[in-house]
């Protein structure tokens, strides 16, 4: 029953998609926080492994930002 119920919310979780709108802020019409944390880490020279590809596509399906409502 545990592992079951585990199931149920681990899928709820992937279809929450968090969209935060920041007029003034982005300039491009939507970025992914993975996008975001990738373009910050590389600014500062770190350099993208394979984990870091997959959880900026994680990060990505979690959280936007946009100019304006969709």
């Amino acid at each position: 029953m545990g592992r079951e119920r585990d199931e149920q919310h681990r899928k709820r979780e992937a279809r929450a998609r968090h969209d935060i709108r920041l007029p003034g802020f982005v300039r491009e019409d939507e970025i992914g926080l993975g996008d975001l944390v990738g373009r910050a880490t590389s600014a500062v020279g770190v350099r993208p492994c394979g984990g870091c590809v997959r959880r900026a596509r994680r990060m990505n399906e979690w959280v936007t930002f946009s100019k304006r409502r969709r």
